[in-house]
């Protein structure tokens, strides 16, 4: 089963993986609409040694884990395009955000940039700032979420529902 429990509703949490900043973003979907439950970032200090800034990713995310227990969990396809250096510190903090996720038993799905603009906005080639405000407008925010990571974050939890689509459907279904 995809799912943990007997309910009519999911609770997707959304990830931005980074090293310095890691957006997160928990999501209800319930009835066909989009409800924010929890969201920020977990950041880290530059001048603190990169292995305790994993640790301290690991224990900040497991502490979001456990308030919120979601059901699924959405995070950023890594591809490298610019600066190697940074990437391979990012796929680190990235692997720590996993394994976070894995030993809650989460169930782990990956979608690209382009995944997430047109699930968002339905436009493949849309710019940051329409993500950010469809974003806004469907979860019914008053405003864009800060630091830019945790409206990424949340727009990674809105592209998981709308792309799982008709199995998450039949999930909360079979529950209710």
């Amino acid at each position: 089963m995809l799912c943990r429990g007997m309910k009519n509703f999911m609770k997707i949490l959304g990830i931005d993986p980074g090293y310095a900043i890691v957006g997160y973003g928990v999501i209800e979907y319930s009835g066909g609409k989009y409800f924010p439950l929890d969201y920020g970032a977990i950041t880290t200090q530059a001048d603190t040694e990169f292995p305790k800034r994993l640790q301290y990713i690991y224990n900040e995310l497991v502490s979001v884990i456990i308030k919120n227990d979601p059901d699924e969990m959405a995070i950023e396809r890594l591809y490298f395009h610019n600066n190697q250096k940074t990437g391979i510190a990012v796929a680190e903090a990235r692997g720590v955000i996993l394994l976070a996720a894995q030993m809650n038993n989460i169930p782990i799905s990956e979608y690209t940039p382009l995944q997430v603009k047109l699930a968002v906005t339905g436009y493949g080639q849309a710019k940051k700032p329409q993500v950010m405000e469809m974003t806004r407008r469907l979860l019914k925010l008053e405003s864009v979420p800060k630091p830019d990571d945790t409206a990424d974050a949340l727009a990674m939890a809105i592209c998981h529902v709308q792309s799982s689509g008709t199995r998450l459907r039949n999930i909360i279904n079979r529950r209710g």
